[in-house]
């Protein structure tokens, strides 16, 4: 791996130009960071240099400071590794230097790489550089200044709305609103950026420090009403994230009193945030999102990838048109094998396309593109040349046996063969062929389209090459892919089975109110509650993968027939528009009083007294006696070596099932902290 390194060229004209480089982002590390004070500590001395040009090598400013650093502070609790970058190099080493720098910006110029940039004189950007300050995604605030000078550069409302979003800007929108001077094409960034420095440090440019501009700052009671007003919408959204309070107090300190008082400010706040619970866990989960990609005796060994061109999806249901949708975005032709002559998946990846076109994402033109790749079928005739198969039917093993038992026959050999369940047995589903070795599981998460997780779930003899080629063509979708081995449920529907069960036998045994429940476990920070969710997903689901469960994880369940009673009952959930709760559309899903006599009817058949009077419980209570057998079966997956690494557990459930980054280490930490707990241990 090729050390980080800051290197100087002085040109014939007096222009010195300082690069760094810290592959694959140019990470500003300690190295990096010596290394930069270093050269512009020469660069002063130097006669012969009238300027500077600031930028990154291999085609990349900088992706930020380097986060191993915030990994170590966590760990240890050592403050000081945090390197006085604020004062120290941007304000006095660059900004206050008594010769010019212009920031050369292509590729990347994130969080600290940006903060950098507008110490800078002038900033000058390819068109597609991304520019941003994500700090606040990692539980912190941006630590190099980037709370006093953004908002000076393009305004504070821009201001606000990049960092309390976390979201970069392309360099185009960067100089509509004053954060870049001046957009070149690739090849002429440095000759532009050796204008712009050659102009600055001759007087034809006027010589800007960022710091001290208040052009682009409202009147004070403006300023005032736009941050009450950020504030708000702050602890509306974002309750259990102090960083989001902290940037804004940042901000209002530099604004009225000045920018070096902000400075100081925002160095505090950065090493109070840093050691925050929100701050680990958000830390630990960006690690654990990089840490995904790689897989021993996978990645890594020379195995490359096949490409897939075409794929073949059977079935048109919600999981099959939501992949196949996903799939044409990402420029893969689809064939879609429908058994309804009305081709009711064709229309649903419409629907679908219709959706992202009006919520903004994807344009006409892109749509038409789409689906201009899929075409909808009734018969197996166009698998001869596909690259992969992905049975997407209903949770019924002999069907999905029959269904890979005559796609092998008809595929080229090098076809992938994988299907969907979220719960059979790998073995069990390609019993009947004869390539094990190219079956896999792609547990997609609904809607498939927009869910980011994708499970890839192999077997002791699913070839490599396949788990590879499916890794690959998941990035391609923009999925994150998590490798599990095969078992009932695989990672997260594994899990999360007793969550299911917990809530379950709280209304059922402990008389509580399934509505306290889901409040509960919002309030937590889940989308939803488990009862809500049922009713999403659909009562035919969870009964098939209850029967599953009872007879993979026998003793480890509670069986009830609540669902069964609420089915007679003429109830499906969401999709009826009965469930749990009442839905209408164009409002939020309402309690059904009617739901208690259903319950009452369940424990009767159960042979458990008629609900009295709930036991005394707390919210807190609620939400560890729902939790705690789902870190209990994590720990099982973990010790059963079904997922590569610990953190994947983390990464899984936070983008399958929507568990909060903000409480990923009380997650991931739990099982180390509390004894194992059994669903039983609550009876």
């Amino acid at each position: 791996m090729a050390k980080a390194h800051v290197s100087m060229d002085i040109e014939s004209d007096g222009i010195a130009v300082i690069a760094f480089s810290n592959p694959p982002v140019n990470a500003l590390s300690h190295a990096v960071i010596a290394g930069l004070k270093e050269k512009y500590a020469e660069a002063m001395r130097r006669e012969e240099v009238k300027a500077i040009i600031l930028t990154g090598e291999s085609g990349k400013f900088s992706g930020g400071f380097d986060i191993s650093v915030f990994v170590e502070v966590q760990k240890t609790g050592d403050l000081s590794l945090l390197p006085d970058v604020s004062i120290d190099l941007v304000m006095n080493t660059i900004e206050g230097a008594q010769k010019p720098s212009v920031a050369a910006i292509q590729g990347l110029a994130l969080g600290g790489g940006l903060e950098l940039a507008m110490g800078c004189h002038a900033r000058i950007s390819t068109p597609d550089a991304q520019l941003g300050l994500p700090e606040l995604s990692l539980g912190i605030i941006p630590g190099f200044g980037g709370t006093q000078r953004l908002p000076r550069l393009v305004g504070l409302q821009k201001a606000m709305q990049m960092l309390l979003l976390s979201k970069p800007i392309k360099a185009e929108e960067g100089y509509k609103n004053g954060l870049v001077d001046e957009i070149a094409p690739p090849a002429q960034l440095l000759t532009v950026a050796r204008r712009w420095a050659l102009d600055i440090a001759q007087g034809q440019k006027a010589w800007t420090k960022s710091l001290h501009r208040t052009d682009k700052l409202s009147a004070l009671y403006e300023t005032s009403q736009k941050l009450y007003a950020s504030r708000k919408d702050a602890e509306r959204t974002g309750s259990n994230m102090p960083q989001n309070q902290a940037c804004l107090d940042a901000i209002a300190e530099g604004i009225v009193h000045g920018g070096y008082t902000g400075l100081l400010k925002e160095s505090r706040l950065i090493k109070e945030l840093v050691l925050s619970t929100t701050s680990k866990s958000l830390v630990h989960v960006f690690s654990a999102l990089r840490a995904t990609s790689k897989v021993p005796k996978l990645t890594g060994v020379g195995l490359i990838p096949r490409s897939i061109r075409k794929v073949a999806i059977i079935g048109g249901g919600l999981m099959g048109s939501g992949i196949a949708t996903a799939l044409i975005l990402s420029d893969i032709q689809v064939v879609l094998k429908e058994r309804d002559p009305a081709f009711r998946g064709l229309k649903s990846v419409e629907a679908n396309l219709k959706g992202l076109v009006k919520k903004g994402p994807l344009t006409q033109k892109k749509m038409n593109k789409a689906l201009s790749l899929l075409k909808v079928v009734l018969d197996y005739s166009d698998f001869n040349n596909v690259d992969m198969v992905i049975e997407a039917v209903i949770e019924n093993t002999p069907l999905k046996q029959t269904i890979f038992n005559e796609v092998e026959k008809l595929c080229p050999p090098h076809c992938i063969l994988a299907t969907t369940t979220s719960t059979i047995d790998l073995n069990i589903v390609g019993k009947n062929t004869n390539s094990p070795d190219r079956i896999i599981g792609a547990h997609f998460f609904s809607p498939a389209h927009v869910m980011p997780l994708l499970e890839i779930v192999w077997t002791e003899k699913t070839s490599p090459q396949v788990i590879l080629d499916l890794m690959t063509i998941g990035k391609i979708m923009k999925k994150v892919p998590i490798v599990v081995k095969n078992c009932t449920g695989f990672a997260i529907n594994r899990t999360f089975f007793p969550y299911h069960h917990a809530s379950a036998l709280l209304v059922q045994q402990c008389g509580v109110d399934p509505y306290r429940i889901d409040r509960a476990i919002t309030k937590f920070g889940m989308p939803m509650g488990p009862f809500q969710l049922a009713d999403l997903v659909g009562y035919g689901v969870a009964l098939a993968a209850n029967a599953i469960y009872s007879v993979a994880f026998k003793g480890r369940t509670f069986e009830d027939n609540l669902l069964e009673i609420m089915i007679r009952d003429g109830r499906n959930g969401k999709g009826n528009g009965r469930g749990f709760y009442l839905y209408r559309k164009g409002s939020k899903p309402k309690p059904d009083p009617s739901l208690q006599a259903l319950i009452d009817e369940s424990r009767k058949h159960s042979n458990l007294k008629p609900s009295g009077k709930s036991i005394s419980i707390s919210d807190e209570e609620i939400v560890e006696m729902i939790f705690f057998p789902a870190v209990n079966e994590a720990c099982r997956v973990i010790d059963e070596g079904v997922v590569v690494r610990p953190s994947d557990i983390d990464v899984a459930t936070i983008l399958g099932m929507g568990f909060p980054r903000y409480r990923s280490v009380y997650f991931f930490l739990l099982p180390t902290l509390t004894p194992f707990f059994s669903i039983h241990s609550f009876t």
